[in-house]
């Protein structure tokens, strides 16, 4: 069971992240679609990798991998 602090800590980790992610996708204005993909599977990736090892870097770095490639192969044509 979390305690109060644990609480507040993992609402300031999430937005924390959120806000990173928001401000680095605002940069993208100049990218390609493709480029664009390729950056948000690779954010979406990171994501879902640390979720699913528990906050592992090899799991966040892993996923954030192979998030950029599906990412980058995604084709709206």
């Amino acid at each position: 069971m979390k305690t109060t602090s644990m609480n507040g800590l993992y609402k300031a980790a999430i937005s924390s992240v959120v806000l990173a992610l928001v401000l680095g996708l605002s940069a993208c204005s100049n990218m390609s679609k493709q480029d664009r993909n390729t950056a948000a599977g690779a954010g979406a990736g990171a994501v879902g990798g640390s979720v699913l090892t528990g906050g592992s870097t090899a799991g966040t770095v892993g996923g954030a991998a192979v998030g950029g490639v599906i990412g980058h192969e995604v084709d709206d044509d």
